[in-house]
């Protein structure tokens, strides 16, 4: 699966800072470390971009084509503030506007830019009439509105990531299984085939931090198994990574991997937490297995989910 790392965003306070005093030294260093970790995409996360902030995209894009040819996910809400770094890719195809909605004016906005410089698009099955539906049928009607824009404009397929967003567990416990739902149904509902991708922090956001690791790496599994091409991810979290490729390769190296592999061929094959085999006496395991059940709204999320 492919990775785009988001570690360089504003909402981090830090980094927000550096983009306002255009600290090159610091914002290099993030970039740098993001590198090392060689992800697919790299997201340039700067929020809506407007009154001091106006330029920001075109700085970050100079600095990190300066240090990398690893592709770009310009992330804003400002279309403007998209197209002023896209102008600046040498190979435009390769990179990412993250992202649309299904709202008229943006949808508009964004697929002619997208068209313009054949880039790939992220797509988010909301808009601002509904917000993020809570059925997977809605998202998908939504996600084929998109679509029908999409190709009006030669968009292909194979350009376009579907989100189906992701609430955090500890919200609406029952969201994380409906996203799932709407990968599969994405995966089996175009033809040809659309990709899809989840901002896969969000899974956790307003949980422990102790916790957000492993509910991270085990909804990665889960969406893999129902077709998932792309996740936006903390790229310094090595563990994530190592299970993202040990799902990859099929190749265990830990002995919890192979519950990681069970439930990864669970989720392929339509099956049950219950049908998974593993051994009650190794801590990992048990803890994967558990947050996986509360991720499958098999058992009640708590906090205190691990030790119940």
């Amino acid at each position: 699966m492919k990775l785009i790392s988001e570690n360089l965003h504003i909402i981090s306070k830090s980094t927000k800072e550096a983009i306002l005093n255009r600290d090159e030294s610091f914002i290099r260093n993030l970039l740098s470390k993001q590198i090392k970790t060689n992800p697919d995409w790299i997201d340039l996360n700067i929020g809506p971009a407007r009154g001091v902030f106006s330029g920001t995209m075109e700085w970050l894009v100079n600095i990190a084509t300066d240090m990398t040819d690893i592709p770009l996910s310009l992330d804003s809400t400002n279309a403007e503030e998209i197209e002023k770094g896209l102008v600046l890719a040498k190979n435009a195809q390769n990179w990412i506007i993250n992202s649309t909605n299904a709202d008229a004016e943006r949808l508009d906005r964004v697929t002619d830019t997208a068209a313009k410089y054949r880039c790939n698009l992220i797509a988010l099955t909301m808009n601002s009439e509904c917000g993020i539906p809570k059925e997977s049928d809605k998202r998908l009607e939504l996600a084929f509105e998109i679509s029908a824009a999409a190709e009006k404009k030669g968009i292909s397929g194979d350009k376009l990531y579907f989100d189906p967003l992701i609430l955090p567990v500890c919200v609406d416990q029952s969201q994380a299984v409906e996203a799932l739902n709407t990968i599969r149904m994405l995966k089996e509902s175009f033809e040809p085939a659309v990709m899809t991708t989840i901002g896969l922090s969000n899974v956790s956001n307003g949980c422990p931090k102790e916790l957000r690791p492993l509910i991270n790496r085990v909804f990665m599994v889960l969406a893999m198994g129902c077709g998932l091409d792309s996740a936006i991810v903390d790229s310094f979290d090595d563990e994530l990574l190592r299970i993202n490729t040990v799902i990859e390769q099929q190749n265990t190296q830990k002995s919890y991997d192979e519950t990681f592999l069970a439930l990864y061929n669970m989720m392929q094959n339509f099956e049950e937490p219950e049908s998974v085999e593993y051994d009650k006496n190794d801590t990992e395991q048990v803890k994967i297995i558990k947050t996986a059940q509360i991720l499958l709204n098999k058992k009640v999320y708590t906090n205190s989910y691990l030790d119940v």
